[in-house]
């Protein structure tokens, strides 16, 4: 009988941890570091489903028309299209999550040329993750494709 408790509890768990994150294992290995991103820049509305989507349309249709292939790739996944991904597609780019963040820090200087930034006042101190935020992303997810994940949890 005790054999039969442990074992659903088991099922049990690994459900709910299945749940969480129906991802691991498909697009991305488990989750090796987290952190929380919690600064607004500023407090606003938000964006829908639909925004976010055509963000990262724009995003991936800006790397296809580059000359180069590209080297990662982003994908929003979801019900609300709310979990932005991004995953290596060589073994370089994303070698370790130091140079990830470069990424990340790229991203900045090429939102910071946008309207939207620039409209709003904010091309001098709004970064990549500010503008994931802004846009109601709930989490950002980067890996290499291989050994590491790292999540980013957006608090509003």
């Amino acid at each position: 009988m005790t054999r039969w408790i442990a074992l659903l509890c088991a099922v049990f768990v690994a459900g709910a941890v299945a749940a969480q994150d129906r991802y691991v294992g498909y697009y991305y290995p488990d989750v090796t570091s987290e952190e929380t991103f919690d600064r607004v820049v500023r407090d606003g509305g938000g964006a829908g489903k639909a925004v976010r989507i055509d963000f990262v349309n724009v995003l991936t249709s800006a790397q296809l028309e580059a000359p180069e292939s590209p080297r990662f790739v982003f994908f929003a996944k979801g019900e609300d299209a709310d979990t932005l991904i991004l995953i290596a597609l060589d073994d370089d780019v994303f070698s370790t999550l130091y140079r990830a963040r470069a990424i990340m820090a790229q991203l900045t200087v090429a939102v910071r040329q946008g309207g939207f930034f620039q409209q709003e006042e904010l091309q001098y101190v709004a970064t990549f993750y500010d503008l994931l935020q802004l846009m109601h992303f709930e989490e950002l997810v980067i890996s290499d494709g291989e050994d590491w994940t790292h999540k980013v949890t957006f608090e509003r």
